[in-house]
């Protein structure tokens, strides 16, 4: 839990929500009393599939209709999965559903030099991908 920040609270594992009779399992649930927020976290052994970010976007809406408070800010759902597919991601996640994310995930601690280098790739994945949605406005 140290890992992902400040502020999170655990709140289940294999959190049982009931649609229609039907039970699904969310992995983890945690609140962010400092972002005021739900977030939920789906784990992934193999690649990443459109079933998988469908799956998660349930998830999310469940959270905002059924779950959240009306000071709460937006449910954030994040997949974890030990291989992600760019353009999966890419074409299958709406322009508007800005919380959620797919991330590939390590079963070891990267070193500080691997983070620096991921943090550095992935700003400058978000900032050419900000100018290409600027220059296409």
């Amino acid at each position: 839990m140290l890992e992902l920040g400040k502020g999170f609270s655990f709140v289940a594992r294999q959190k049982r929500i009931t649609v229609d009779g039907d039970h699904f399992y969310i992995d983890l649930v945690f609140y962010n009393f400092i972002l005021k927020c739900f977030v939920l976290i789906d784990l992934k052994i193999g690649k990443l599939t459109h079933k998988d970010i469908g799956q998660m976007d349930f998830y999310v809406r469940y959270f905002e209709k059924e779950e959240k408070q009306k000071n709460d800010n937006p449910t954030i759902g994040l997949i974890l999965c030990s291989d992600k597919n760019e353009t999966m991601v890419k074409y299958i996640l709406i322009k508007d559903k800005k919380q959620i994310f797919a991330s590939k995930y390590k079963p070891y601690l990267p070193t500080e030099k691997e983070l620096e280098r991921e943090l550095t790739r992935e700003r400058e994945f978000i900032e050419m991908e900000k100018r290409l949605l600027e220059k296409n406005e």
